[in-house]
C-alpha cells in the first residue's frame, strides 16, 4: 500500500495513504471532508483516459491514511501535502481541491509557493474565508461550527446522514442525479474516519486563507454549485475572483456542494479545458 510518512505519534508513524496512476503532468486530487480520495471516482477515469497522471491521496485522519489524535489544522496539513509533493518529486502539478481541500491549496501555495505547481482547481471551496469576522461580514456564523460539533459527538452516524443529505441536496436530487445507493456509500466512507479528526477539521473551517490567495500567481479555476447548501455559493465561489488574480469562475446551475458526483459531467468538462489550457500554454513557452 503506497504511503508517505508525514511525522510520528507516540510509536507509530503517521502516514498519508496516496494511490498513483497514469503517467503525464501530474493532477493531485484533494478531498473534502469527511471523506477520502475514493470520492475523485467520477473523475480519476476521465483524466487518466486524457492522458494525466493523476495522484489522490487520503488526508491524516480520513480514508487509509494513519489517525493520529492530533494535527487537523491547516499549517500541519499543508506540512502533511508538501511531504507527499517532495517525496514524490512531483513537477509541473495542477492542483484540484474540493471543499477543505481548496483550503489546503491555498495553505500550500501561501506558505511553500509554487515551484512545483503550473495550476490550481477550487470546487466547492471554503476559501476565501467561510467564518464571520468584524473585517468578514459575509462568513459563516462561528456558532454553526460549534453546532456540527456538538452534534458529531453526541451521534456522529446520525449527524452524517443529515449532513450527506444536504452535502448532495437529496430534497431535490434524489432519484434523478443522485441515488440513494451513492449516499450510502459516502456514509460508509465517512464513519470509516476517526472520530477526532472528524470533529477537530471542523474547527479549521474558519481559517483565513485571504492572504494566502493573494499569493496565487499560477492560472486558477473556481467551479462552485449556486445551489450549496453546505459552502454557500455567496460566500465562498462568488467571492473567489476578488482575491485570486485572473482566476475563471465556473458556476454549475442547480449544483449541490457535491458536484462532483450529481454534476460530474459539467465538472469534467471544465476540469478538461482548464487542464488542456494549461498545456498548451506549457508547450507554447517550450516552442520558445
Amino acid at each position: 500500500m503506497p504511503q508517505v510518512t508525514v511525522g510520528k505519534e507516540n510509536s507509530g508513524p503517521i502516514e498519508l495513504y496516496y494511490e498513483d496512476h497514469g503517467s503525464g503532468d501530474p493532477v493531485v486530487l484533494i478531498h473534502g471532508w469527511p471523506l477520502s480520495g475514493a470520492s475523485w471516482e467520477r473523475q480519476v477515469t476521465p483524466l487518466l483516459e486524457a492522458g494525466h497522471r493523476v495522484i489522490a491521496y487520503d488526508r491524516r485522519g480520513f480514508g487509509r491514511s494513519s489517525k493520529p489524535s492530533s494535527g487537523y489544522d491547516y499549517d500541519t496539513l499543508s506540512t502533511d501535502f508538501d511531504k507527499l509533493m517532495t517525496t514524490l518529486n512531483l513537477r509541473d502539478v495542477t492542483l484540484v481541491g474540493f471543499s477543505m481541500g481548496g483550503g489546503e491549496i491555498a495553505r500550500y501555495l501561501g506558505a511553500y509557493g509554487a515551484d512545483r505547481v503550473k495550476g490550481a482547481v477550487f470546487i466547492s471551496a471554503i476559501t476565501p474565508y467561510f467564518a464571520k469576522a468584524h473585517d468578514n461580514p459575509e462568513g459563516a456564523d462561528p456558532s454553526l461550527f460549534d453546532g456540527i460539533q456538538t452534534a458529531l459527538r453526541a451521534d456522529r452516524p446520525a449527524f452524517l446522514t443529515k449532513f450527506l443529505a444536504a452535502f448532495y441536496n437529496a430534497d431535490v436530487l434524489k432519484g434523478k442525479l443522485v441515488s440513494d445507493d451513492a449516499m450510502r456509500m459516502s456514509w460508509t466512507v465517512a464513519i470509516e474516519a476517526s472520530a477526532k479528526a472528524t470533529v477537530d477539521c471542523v474547527s479549521a473551517w474558519g481559517t483565513d486563507f485571504r492572504a494566502d490567495l493573494k499569493q496565487i500567481e499560477v492560472p486558477t479555476l473556481v467551479i462552485h454549485g449556486d445551489a450549496d447548501k453546505i459552502v454557500p455559493f455567496p460566500i465562498a465561489g462568488k467571492r473567489m475572483p476578488q482575491f485570486v488574480k485572473n482566476a475563471k469562475l465556473v458556476v454549475i446551475e442547480g449544483g449541490p456542494h457535491a458536484i462532483l458526483w450529481t454534476h460530474a459531467e459539467q465538472v469534467n468538462r471544465a476540469l478538461a479545458d482548464f487542464l488542456a489550457g494549461l498545456q498548451s500554454t506549457k508547450a507554447m513557452k517550450a516552442a520558445r
